[in-house]
């Protein structure tokens, strides 16, 4: 009866979950609806309330927003927006911080959050989970003489908080788990542990060995 029960469990708590976090991002985008005039909501159009309109909305703003932003055109009005931005200093230190962290996330071509690290934290000889957010040179790599990388160390289970350390490289050691397996571990405090070896794709599996 008890492993009858735990598998039931594991079929519909994740199925429960995944379904209230798309509802309340459904709710949150929703509220973007509020900031049309009342005349042309969709419950005054249609005289009813469509559910997740505000995602469908909110999704053609920002693809109209990077249609406008990447011509010419578009990058003037953004740099006058921002330099005006850029005279109030609080919202300054806030808009050009979060810019630069978007920017990185979003960049193909570096490598800041691809790659999982097993660092040794808070001490010597406890292990824990990191991701590479930057090995850029700057004045600590100068100062210190040696080679040091940017980490992240998520909390557990809330990933986005946490600590920012630098540390020497050949102190860390790079994982072949991917970023997702590793948020995975992660917010699971352990429980979920990626297979080791990876399985095989299967265009590995077909493919013939060295000689």
């Amino acid at each position: 009866m008890k492993r009858y029960l735990v598998a039931g469990l594991l079929v519909w708590v994740p199925l429960g979950v995944t379904v209230m976090v798309i509802k309340l991002l459904v709710g949150l985008m929703d509220r973007t609806l509020l900031l049309l005039p009342p005349a042309y909501r969709p419950e005054s159009l249609f005289g009813v309330y469509i559910p997740g309109l505000g995602v469908v909305l909110t999704a053609v703003v920002v693809l109209l927003t990077g249609m406008v932003v990447a011509n010419l055109f578009g990058r003037k009005l953004v740099q006058l927006w921002e330099g005006l931005l850029a005279r109030i200093p609080l919202v300054r230190s806030v808009y050009i911080g979060v810019k630069q962290i978007v920017e990185t996330v979003f960049s193909t071509k570096e490598e800041s959050f691809r790659k999982v690290l097993l660092v040794e934290y808070p001490r010597k000889g406890v292990w824990t989970l990191g991701f590479l957010s930057g090995t850029a040179r700057g004045e600590a790599q100068v100062k210190t003489g040696r080679e040091v990388v940017n980490v992240f160390i998520p909390t557990t289970p809330n990933p986005t908080s946490g600590f920012f350390l630098m540390l020497p490289r050949e102190e860390v050691v790079e994982l072949e788990m991917s970023v997702d397996d590793g948020l995975k571990m992660i917010i699971s405090a352990g429980v979920v542990v990626p297979d080791w070896p990876p399985a095989k794709t299967p265009a590995e599996a077909v493919s013939p060995g060295p000689g």
